[in-house]
């Protein structure tokens, strides 16, 4: 008998050794030991309180910026779905937006301009979800979690629920200082009064910038390495020759040299090893240590161990 014969009873579900390629962007990936999809936030806190403490888990959104490997990922993952974690409803006299953390990015933003409150306009061009967003400080065109959060809440491993302030984040470029155990189940934005159609007009600009300047229609994990302190990433990866230039199954994206992409048959392994190969070429051309942005989970395999 294992953990996986004796977790506490739920009324979500629990999957066994399900696949989760299906469930990320790149559509890569080995299976979760358990993928548990809670009722609610009470049955997440269920289940976490009746969880042995050395079982580890991790939590999966939409999957738009995440490279899970080929081994697949050890203990419980957890996605939010449902109504439960995906409402948004809004305080318009107040410019505050109330958000589950399953919801995504775009559709707060478009109930916050729907309702006359500005600030938010950038989450249109985020293919992520609110939890996600809080944890990395998620932001483009000018904006960021961090500049409109007001307060977030959650469940830590213990099942127990934590809410914390902006100031508690401490956050700074795509990081905060949020205790790693949080699994965020709401947040509240505090936006500022705005036009409707002025909204909608900046909306629209970022979403045609994205669409021209994005591959957002190939199997992506959007912007692979943080952007280096007074430089780009994509020219440093531009520069090193890798733009358009596969390695296996994955490539940099010809329409954005910082866009790893999955052109067809790619393993896990294969896309985190270009990334690590362009690193490599990078910090020796330029010396410039590129830091990853998208999150890289789960087992290694064979061919990433390094000696």
């Amino acid at each position: 008998m294992t953990w996986r014969d004796d977790l506490p009873a739920v009324r979500g579900r629990l999957l066994r050794d399900e696949p989760l390629a299906p469930f990320t962007w790149l559509r890569v990936g080995g299976p979760a030991d358990i993928l548990f999809l809670p009722a609610d936030e009470e049955d997440l806190a269920v289940l976490l309180r009746g969880l042995p403490g050395e079982i580890p888990v991790t939590v999966l959104g939409v999957g738009s910026n995440v490279i899970i490997r080929d081994g697949g990922v050890e203990g419980v993952v957890i996605r939010l779905a449902g109504r439960t974690f995906t409402e948004i409803a809004i305080e318009p006299e107040e410019s505050r937006v109330m958000a589950g953390a399953a919801a995504l990015d775009s559709a707060v933003a478009r109930a916050a301009a729907a309702a006359g409150v500005g600030g938010l306009e950038f989450y249109a061009g985020i293919p992520g979800t609110v939890g996600g967003a809080l944890t990395m400080n998620a932001g483009c065109y000018g904006g960021e979690t961090g500049d409109w959060l007001e307060v977030a809440w959650g469940v830590d491993r213990a099942g127990a629920k934590r809410v914390f302030t902006r100031a508690d984040f401490a956050y700074g470029y795509r990081s905060s200082r949020a205790p790693a155990d949080i699994i965020w189940t709401g947040a509240v934005f505090r936006g500022r009064p705005g036009d409707h159609e002025t909204i909608e007009a900046a909306m629209t600009t970022i979403t045609r910038r994205r669409e021209t300047t994005q591959p957002i229609r190939e199997k992506t994990g959007g912007s692979t390495f943080k952007n280096p302190p007074g430089d780009s990433a994509w020219r440093l990866v531009d520069a090193a020759g890798w733009r358009g230039r596969p390695l296996g199954g994955a490539m940099f994206s010809p329409q954005h040299a910082n866009f790893l992409i999955n052109t067809g048959d790619a393993t896990a392994a294969d896309l985190e090893a270009l990334g690590e190969r362009v690193r490599e070429d990078v910090r020796a051309r330029f010396d410039v240590a590129l830091e990853w942005e998208v999150k890289r989970i789960g087992r290694q395999t064979p061919s990433m161990e390094r000696p």
